[in-house]
């Protein structure tokens, strides 16, 4: 089997488990389970787990980077702004809303990170990238008012915490590139992962949270802990390696697929029409910018073949 096949399949199995991710977090919320003790669970236990791996292959990097002052800087900003925001602000959409609409609204990230992008270069956003922030909001406003003109259909926190998910999704995305791209992504994450759950359930006081334990509660926290974080990022990296950015973005892209999927089959949830409509409107426009020069390149070579 060739690579190119194995590294699909591992990058779709990955969209898939974090889906997984998803209703597993909103089962543990409907059981009672606070987002403050999910969000410090998740990060804690899967922190743990991603050293622990950096530590069997290359235990040296982890003391070299602790004694680092540039790592930690730039790690506990990571785990701040970050990893602990997103995860916060994420399972509080879930909390209002349901996991198939809090996924697709995160998924407004890469609106976020062209206007951050365009701020900081100063440099208006192309054609096809307002075209892309059009089809965002269009597909935002169909979701939370189900196309009715008048009238808000979605919670509104749960909209808010949607929409800003997707604000400290990009600090995920734009914060940890020094450190990952020195120190590597395992060891980067892991340790932001776990230092921000730790400070995290310090600031909560985790400790008072009333834990239910039983056998569906500890397969909900391994859907979101062991499949939708320890497996999906794994199998997400390597795939990605084999398939290169452009062919991982796009099979990536089932994730809010996966998450609605299951969210219905779940929980019974209902979505109308026009949130299909607006699910579909916000995947296509985070398509456009991720893969905006691959889109120029298709519509620039034709033209070249003909002027030549």
């Amino acid at each position: 089997m060739s690579p190119k096949i194995v590294g699909s399949a591992m990058v779709l199995t990955a969209s898939i488990a974090w889906g997984i991710s998803g209703v597993s977090g909103q089962y543990l919320l409907q059981r009672g389970i606070s987002v403050n003790a999910v969000t410090s669970l998740r990060l804690v236990i899967a922190g743990a787990v991603l050293v622990a791996i950096v530590a069997l292959r290359n235990p040296k990097s982890i003391v070299q980077a602790m004694r680092t002052p540039a790592f930690l800087k730039d790690m506990l900003l990571f785990a701040i702004f970050g990893i602990v925001a997103n995860q916060f602000a994420y399972l509080q959409a879930i909390h209002y809303t349901n996991a198939g609409t809090a996924t697709v609204l995160q998924y407004l990230t890469p609106v976020t990170v062209l206007a951050y992008t365009c701020f900081k270069n100063r440099i208006p956003p192309a054609l096809l990238e307002i075209l892309a922030v059009i089809l965002a909001m269009s597909g935002t406003y169909l979701l939370a008012t189900h196309g009715e003109l008048n009238s808000l259909a979605i919670n509104p926190k749960g909209l808010f915490w949607g929409i800003f998910s997707s604000f400290t999704y990009t600090a995920y995305i734009i914060l940890p590139v020094k450190i990952v791209q020195q120190w590597g992504s395992l060891l980067s994450i892991g340790m932001s992962m776990l230092v921000g759950g730790g400070l995290f359930s310090l600031g909560s006081h985790v400790w008072t949270e009333k834990f239910i334990w039983d056998g569906p509660i500890i397969l909900g926290y391994l859907g979101i802990i062991g499949v939708g974080t320890i497996i999906a990022y794994t199998l997400f990296l390597k795939g990605a390696a084999y398939t290169g950015p452009v062919q991982s973005s796009l099979l990536a892209s089932l994730e809010p697929v996966a998450s609605v999927v299951f969210t219905v089959a779940m929980f019974h949830a209902s979505f109308y029409p026009a949130d299909f409509v607006g699910m579909i409107t916000i995947v296509i426009a985070a398509l456009m910018i991720s893969l905006k020069h691959y889109i120029a390149r298709l519509f620039t070579h034709p033209l070249r073949r003909r002027k030549a």
